[in-house]
């Protein structure tokens, strides 16, 4: 499959007139504007596409280059939770949160909710609400309807049992993931803006790092992603990545079609 095979009639050329005008109109704002106005921007500009899916993948194209920034989050278990709404920098969670928000929301002033609804369980902001652990993230998310669980034959059951956050219970997952190589041998099973979570082989950790799903132009699967050791959002070949950093299970999620969009 390659990035331009869309479940619509929309075309190479539609694509690349959107990806030009959303580049040449951020060209114009000055970085502590474009941390307040590019998302509602890319929502204008990619609410034309038919499919949730393809919103993703143009929206996450749009945000490359965009600089990586852990933390950005504020609240504690002593200390109050506060709504963080911001597209000027990302570690890899907010990086696929604000993205997939700005994909379902059908106007910029759904953005926020739509962004509460996906970071904390049931949309309460508060810090014990916030989606801590990855698993729970997609768990959450597919309970309220926003993803759904992509498997494939060869998927293995795992559990973890995870305690690095400091104020949470330690917590046991019951995982359904794929082998790396079950994974690469069926790339026609995937689609551009699938989220892909990296399985860690810590004890005390779910996943290491989440990015998105998509496809260079010759067909060749890529992650797109905030890369902490590249400083950005960038694309890179996910082959080399699950080498590099010896992947050896992942999960997958597909958004699915907001309701009244379908």
């Amino acid at each position: 499959m390659s990035a331009m095979s869309f479940d619509s009639g929309l075309n190479r050329r539609h694509i690349l007139q959107l990806l030009a005008g959303a580049g040449a109109y951020m060209a114009g704002i000055a970085p502590s504007a474009a941390g307040e106005q590019r998302i509602g921007v890319l929502i204008e500009q990619a609410k034309t596409l038919p499919s949730v899916a393809q919103r993703v993948d143009f929206i996450a194209a749009a945000l490359r280059g965009t600089r990586y920034r852990g933390y950005t989050l504020i609240g504690g278990p002593r200390r109050a939770e506060k709504f963080v709404a911001r597209d000027d920098a990302f570690d890899c969670v907010t990086f696929c949160e604000t993205v997939l928000a700005a994909a379902i929301a059908k106007a910029p002033a759904e953005f926020d909710a739509t962004l509460r609804n996906i970071r904390y369980h049931n949309g309460v902001v508060a810090w014990r609400e916030r989606n801590h652990y990855f698993f729970e993230w997609g768990q959450h998310n597919v309970e309220n309807k926003t993803c759904r669980w992509v498997a494939m034959d060869g998927s293995i059951d795992m559990q973890k049992t995870v305690n690095t956050q400091r104020g949470l219970s330690r917590r046991k997952f019951p995982m359904l993931v794929i082998p790396r190589a079950t994974v690469l041998a069926n790339k026609s099973q995937l689609a551009a803006g699938d989220i892909i979570g990296f399985v860690s082989q810590r004890r005390n950790l779910d996943y290491f790092h989440v990015g998105f799903v998509t496809f260079d132009g010759k067909g060749e699967l890529v992650l797109r992603h905030a890369s902490q050791s590249r400083h950005r959002v960038l694309d890179e070949s996910m082959d080399q990545f699950l080498i590099e950093n010896r992947v050896r299970y992942v999960t997958l999620l597909r958004p699915e079609e907001p309701a009244g969009k379908a």
